[in-house]
Order: structure tokens, then sequence, then C-alpha cells
């Protein structure tokens, strides 16, 4: 395959980050939820495996480390696990990715019974441990549907304690965002074959991914009085399919280096109080600034999706 001589310095760069990176360096550790794909009940096998490889292609690019999430309830077509839906998820394992559990059906912990939530983390590690226990290795992290973990203390530590029961570590996130919306317009485009409003889409979501990055700098550099270590939430999905290499470009160009998600767990800043008992599913972050007391306004420099994405995706709030 030719590789042009922008993705040759970009790769060099990104590689120079790498093995640079220390200290209080800005660092990412890139996570992707909802596998094997968001829409994977409105696709045909063909088009599953078409955006798995062509994620997995630039993902490999330049050998930047991912953890990916799997909800189990995407591998079941007419009721029943589909054998081709689990060798496509084998296929991250295969290219050396770190599968996680994302529930069975991605119901909220902060709405249903405790032992209903139990159940659907206990349904959504069946395909995951038998592909790793072939590696010999076990599920590692999890990650909380709509990053929500429970809607008060004794649901959050009763979960918390089943979790690490089941050896599990929980995945945070620093850098949240509501790229969902924009993979929405995204899957709109496509099926309008309205290419110019793809490239739309895809142009507004790296320019507000970027505003997103260096909108957590900041509460980064306000709470800690440094940078910690990100851990970055996005989706499989058609968008990154097409822009994944863009956003790491993007990344990259903001002076991060990228980490895996155990080293981004190293930092003590993931060891800071959080009493945040609220219904959205909210960056660390933002949790750890709402226990320390900030409210209000203090938030208020938080970019949003540009309006005319959310009208074209039919969606009314982030």
């Amino acid at each position: 395959m030719k590789i042009s001589l922008r993705s040759l310095v970009f790769g060099i760069f990104c590689l120079y980050q790498l093995s640079n990176a220390q200290g209080d360096d800005k660092c990412v550790a890139i996570t992707m939820d909802d596998l094997p794909l968001n829409i994977a009940s409105k696709v045909n096998n063909k088009e599953l495996l078409r955006v798995t490889l062509r994620l997995l292609g630039q993902i490999d690019k330049y050998g930047i480390p991912v953890t990916a999430f799997v909800n189990e309830e995407k591998l079941i077509v007419d009721g029943r696990r589909d054998a081709e839906r689990v060798k496509i998820l084998k296929l991250w394992l295969d290219q050396g990715i770190d599968l996680g559990n994302h529930t069975f059906a991605h119901k909220s912990q902060n709405q249903v019974p405790v032992a209903e939530a139990k159940e659907d983390i206990l349904k959504g590690e069946r395909s995951i441990k038998e592909l790793l226990a072939v590696q010999n290795k076990k599920p590692q992290f999890f990650r909380h549907p709509f990053l929500q973990t429970g809607r008060d203390s004794l649901t959050r530590s009763t979960l918390t304690i089943f979790l690490d029961s089941l050896g599990y570590t929980t995945a945070p996130v620093t850098v949240d965002n509501a790229e969902w919306i924009f993979a929405s317009a995204y899957d709109k485009a496509i099926s309008l074959n309205d290419s110019t409003m793809m490239d739309s889409v895809g142009q507004e979501y790296l320019s507000y991914m970027q505003k997103k990055f260096r909108y957590f700098e900041w509460l980064s550099d306000t709470l800690f009085h440094r940078q910690i270590r990100q851990i970055l939430l996005i989706h499989a999905n058609r968008l990154n399919g097409d822009y994944y290499w863009g956003l790491c470009q993007m990344i990259c160009s903001d002076g991060y280096s990228f980490c895996t998600l155990t080293e981004a767990l190293q930092d003590e800043a993931y060891r800071s109080s959080d009493t945040f008992y609220g219904g959205g599913g909210i960056s660390w972050l933002d949790r750890w600034a709402l226990t320390r007391g900030y409210k209000g306004k203090f938030f208020a420099a938080d970019p949003h999706v540009p309006q005319a994405i959310m009208d074209y995706a039919g969606v009314k709030y982030e």
C-alpha cells in the first residue's frame, strides 16, 4: 500500500512522541466502546466486517495502543449469538487490542436494580472470556454503560465489590465527549449518499474534539496543577472508521504521546475522591471538580456540539 509523505511524517512524529513521553508530558490512552459496532443491529455482517477492517487498518497504521469494550448483545442475530460476528470480534484480539466488558445490553447502573446490573455484567463477558482464554488471559477492564456508576453510594459500592470479585478494573474516562451525535449525523449522510455532508460532519468532528481536549487540559491544570494522563472515549462506528487517522493526527499535533490504559491508570489522579451520584454520565475530571465543590459557571467553557450538527442528526440534547 502506498503511503503518502504526510502520513510518513506523522508516523515518525508520533513514534518520537511515544519514545520520549515522560514526567508531566501530555499523554492519552485511547479507548473505544460499543464493539463490534455501534449500529451492529442495523447492519449485515458484510458491512460489520468492512467497518471493522477499516478501523483496524487505521489503528494498526502507527501502532497506537487501544483498549476496546464489547457489548455482547451486538453479537446476537435472530436471538442467537452469531458465530461470524464472534470471528469478526476476534480480529481485534488478533491485532493485539485488549477487549474489555461493556456489559451485555448497555443497561444504566443508575436506573436498573443492582441484581439486573450484575446479570448484565456477567452476560457481557461470555465471548470475551472465551476468546481471551485461548490466549491464557482473562478480561481485565470494565467500562460502565453511559459512564453511570450507581445512583447512590450503596449501589456504587455494591457493584464495585462485585466487579472486584470478578477481577475487573474500572476504566474511567477523562476526555468525555458527544462524538455519538457526530456519528449519527455521519450515518445519515451515508444513507443519503451525501459525500459533501459526510466531509462537513467529519471536519466538524475533528474541530470539536480538539476543543474538548483543550477544555479537559484546562480542567487538569486547574484541579491538579499539571497534565494528568488522560483517557479518551470514542466508539466503534463508521465515523471513526473514516476519521480515526485524522483524530490521532490532531491529538499528536497538539503535543500528546499515546499510552496504554494500564499506563494511564498509574497516574495518582485516578485515586482522587469521587462523590458524584448525578444522573449524567460525565468525565471523571468533571466528577472530581464537582466533588471538590465546583459548580455552575465553572463548567461554562465546556464545548458543545454545533447546533447544525445537532439538527441534522435529529438530536435535541447532548
